[in-house]
């Protein structure tokens, strides 16, 4: 019988160490393995594993190439397998700044299901940081938190991925109870924010149980589809008094220069905001919007699934021709504008009418147009 093994992320080291040791004091038996990462852009990482009253070990590991996969693939992995014979779960403590994506997806390997499976990715969040961090646009190195040698991501970004790819979320009491007011507005406000963010991952609060960890094993092209761009459980709209989300569906093609000139409007004045879009320059490429805390990223994401030839709809996932299908209209496809925008006090009626200024209008010609996002994107059109 393979072991179960969960992941626990968290920006917030106190909440995520709150997490882990509430793990191994429920859990008798099991086992926690933590790398921290503070000297990896030395090429150094501290493996620690411990379960619930005991160090058990502390090694200083030297990496040849100082980076959370090259961690995950040369220690992490061998050090699970090397435990799952005598824990009954195992509890993988993230250093900070990674995401828990990339380990998942490292331990959902043929080869590993006989031993381990993961059964839970929880993600920790100190409620009076959370709504402070999810506005920060530094970078992780500004912060002292680079995941690697010129780690170029945002302390912002990795808190959102972090929380929008959890199976379930873990805001800890890191507090004495009971708390006062204040403190008790942190958690409610934390709970709404995280509700805009994640509206269908359970959310554990302070004195409620953890979710179950003893289930089948988790696939990692399944928790993929939840937040990569073509499939994404996009959140719906909604309105709460710290923050409202606004939706903005349509299926008319985008004026590049237009949409390009409305850009920092759309991340500035949204603290979270994704989906995918398409411009009448690129009617046949799928792209992706990511923007939080004012930094925006555009990805060319594929072509859409009308721009195949229907001979090869096999070839795509059935998660991607199923949103495909939810998207289809007679005259476009699966083409379509989805994005979804988060922030205090945003304006729905404005945003959408700054959104419908930017489609192409009737008769307006989709060819030969300026197409500034030419200098952004470094499009493969192969299919």
């Amino acid at each position: 019988m393979s072991v179960p093994v969960a992941l626990v992320a968290g920006l917030h080291g106190t909440a995520r160490a709150t997490v882990v040791d509430r793990l191994l004091r429920e859990h008798p038996g099991a086992v926690a393995i933590h790398h921290d990462l503070r000297a990896i852009t030395r090429g150094l990482v501290t493996r620690t594993v411990r379960d619930a009253g005991t160090t058990l070990e502390r090694t200083l590991i030297r990496l040849e190439h100082g980076c959370v996969t090259c961690t995950v693939r040369e220690d992490l992995i061998p050090q699970l397998l090397r435990y799952a014979g005598r824990a009954e779960l195992l509890v993988v403590d993230l250093w900070d700044c990674v995401e828990p994506r990339s380990v998942a997806e490292a331990l959902d390997h043929p080869g590993l299901d006989g031993d381990i499976r993961l059964t839970g990715v929880l993600t920790a969040v100190d409620a009076e940081l959370m709504p402070t961090d999810i506005c920060r646009g530094e970078l992780l190195t500004e912060a002292g938190k680079p995941g690697a040698p010129g780690d170029r991501r945002y302390l912002a970004e990795v808190l959102a991925h972090q929380i929008e790819y959890a199976t379930a979320l873990v805001v800890p009491e890191t507090l004495p109870a009971p708390l006062p007011p204040a403190d008790r507005g942190d958690l409610d406000l934390c709970r709404e924010l995280l509700g805009h963010l994640a509206p269908i991952t359970p959310v554990t609060m302070p004195g409620e149980p953890l979710p179950p960890l003893a289930g089948p094993a988790l696939c990692a092209h399944e928790l993929a589809a939840r937040v990569d761009p073509a499939t994404a459980q996009l959140p719906c709209a909604s309105h709460t008094p710290a923050a409202d989300t606004v939706v903005w569906h349509r299926t008319t093609p985008l004026h590049p220069a237009r949409f390009f000139d409305a850009m920092d409007v759309l991340a500035t004045e949204s603290v979270r905001s994704r989906g995918r879009f398409w411009l009448s320059s690129r009617p046949d490429r799928m792209l992706a919007w990511d923007a939080v805390a004012g930094v925006v990223m555009v990805e060319d994401t594929g072509p859409w699934l009308a721009a195949l030839p229907e001979h090869d709809w096999h070839t795509v996932p059935p998660a991607r021709r199923l949103a495909a299908e939810l998207d289809w209209s007679a005259d476009h496809g699966d083409r379509v504008q989805h994005l979804v925008l988060t922030g205090p006090e945003l304006d729905h009626d404005r945003i959408h009418a700054l959104l419908d200024g930017c489609l192409l209008a009737p008769g307006e010609p989709a060819t030969c147009l300026d197409d500034p996002f030419a200098e952004i994107l470094d499009l493969d059109t192969a299919v």
